[in-house]
């Protein structure tokens, strides 16, 4: 008993903590930070790491113990929000996807937007059609690989670059054939623009999925945008709000409602429900920040909000940042050299599948690789690769917001089923990175 009180109270007087953050590049950033640190502290080093200006675009996320994502408040204390033991792990994201990243003023910020949206599109959050899906990973490859070059580049040479969850053979195809044809001669920057403008005119861009269901029981998931409010179904935008449209945010437990008020003085609730009254916070408070940056004129216009009802007890929340307006303004008036740009080029990512860091199963030739979706004991799954002697698949869990990753042994890949459960667990790691995705069976039509 008095081991523990005297190593409790050792851990309540330290004063420094390291912290390292994930980048988007998937490098680290590793620093040490005081006890009562605030938010703001800790992103204006990251910042001043990346050289970069118009940060208000970008946050640093994190999971708490109980596995929820939380966006780190930058007017509280790092250490109280994490709740965690050190050292601290967090995510340096975008928070606010700009309207138009084309307008960005300085190649630094866009580059980083690039990453993000490169990202999206590899977990199945940006969705799109096969022939948008093939420009933009062109325009990935062209950013990051250069101008084609036969002897360098044999034939097949995009399929060992992973692009989406899952893809065919007939699009690798077409994203070599769009590389090789028309976009020689690009740099890197222009490849990146030109990446950033298709993916704007995206009906998925700046998609953050939030998991829900509708009050029918349906499966939805809830998104805030630089343009409104969506609600996707699958791979279908089945609701698209605007901001002006959106009158009221609220939420009592795991319930979320959104109140809109159209044309003709109509107005509806839209009603949700969370996993967790957790991530119905989570959710509110993401949508009460987005609605401010987006909509508001001005930070002085900024009010602090309620969860619930004027005689009932709720939480209660206030954006603390600037609007996109002020923060579009503030950019105009910078006048510096640009910084230089240390881009990573396409190498394997922890995000991207591999066993255990080896090589990618993209790489496998074709004629031994064949895609498979079932279904097993916690709900569908998918599998994403299966090779003779080889199986990965990589699971999401949605109320737990994790990702697992397993591998099964065999000698053959021909009979898969209920019976082939004694797989190996290799790793079960807390990521935020990795949101849940809305976009896995959506990007099966591109197979």
């Amino acid at each position: 008993m008095l081991s523990r009180l005297m190593s409790g109270s050792s851990r309540s007087l330290e004063r420094e903590y390291s912290c390292t953050v994930r980048l988007l590049d998937d490098s680290e950033y590793t620093c040490t930070i005081q006890r009562d640190a605030k938010g703001q502290y800790l992103f204006d080093l990251l910042c001043h790491h990346l050289n970069l200006l118009e940060k208000d675009y970008f946050g640093i996320r994190f999971v708490d113990p109980d596995k929820q994502r939380h966006w780190l408040e930058f007017t509280k204390s790092v250490v109280k929000q994490l709740r965690s033991q050190p050292p601290f792990t967090m995510c340096f994201r975008v928070k606010f996807y700009p309207a138009d990243p084309a307008a960005l003023k300085e190649e630094i910020t866009r580059y980083l937007v690039f990453l993000q949206i490169k990202r999206d599109l590899y977990h199945g959050r940006l969705l799109c059609k096969t022939s948008d899906a093939a420009l933009l990973a062109a325009y990935i490859l062209q950013a990051e690989i250069g101008d084609y070059d036969s002897g360098k580049h044999p034939e097949g040479y995009s399929s060992k670059f992973q692009f989406f969850p899952k893809h065919s053979e007939k699009l690798e195809r077409k994203i070599a054939e769009i590389h090789k044809t028309e976009l020689s001669g690009q740099t890197p920057a222009t490849s990146e623009l030109n990446f950033l403008r298709k993916a704007q005119t995206l009906e998925t861009y700046g998609v953050d999925p939030h998991p829900c269901k509708d009050v029918s029981g349906n499966a939805a998931f809830l998104a805030f945008t630089p343009f409104g409010f969506v609600v996707l179904q699958g791979n279908k935008r089945v609701h698209f709000i605007k901001w002006n449209e959106v009158t009221k945010l609220k939420f009592e437990g795991k319930t979320f409602y959104l109140y809109v008020s159209q044309k003709e003085e109509k107005k509806i609730i839209l009603t949700y429900f969370a996993p967790t009254p957790e991530a119905c916070k989570h959710l509110w408070k993401c949508g009460i920040e987005n609605q401010a940056f987006y909509k508001l004129e001005k930070s002085s216009q900024v009010r602090t909000v309620s969860s619930s009802n004027l005689f009932f007890k709720g939480s209660r929340f206030r954006y603390s940042g600037r609007v996109a307006k002020e923060v579009m303004e503030s950019s105009a008036k910078i006048k510096r050299e640009p910084p230089e740009i240390h881009r990573a080029g396409m190498v394997p990512s922890r995000s991207c599948p591999s066993i255990t860091h080896g090589p990618r199963l993209s790489s496998v030739p074709r004629t031994r690789r064949r895609a498979v979706h079932i279904s097993i004991m916690e709900g569908e799954h998918e599998l994403l690769e299966v090779t003779t002697g080889v199986l990965q698949v990589v699971i999401w869990d949605l109320e737990k917001d994790f990702e697992k990753r397993l591998i099964y042994m065999s000698d053959s890949s021909t009979s898969l089923g209920e019976k082939d459960l004694q797989w190996q667990v290799l790793t079960s790691t807390a990521d935020p990175n990795c949101p849940p995705q809305p976009g896995r069976k959506g990007l099966r039509g591109m197979r």
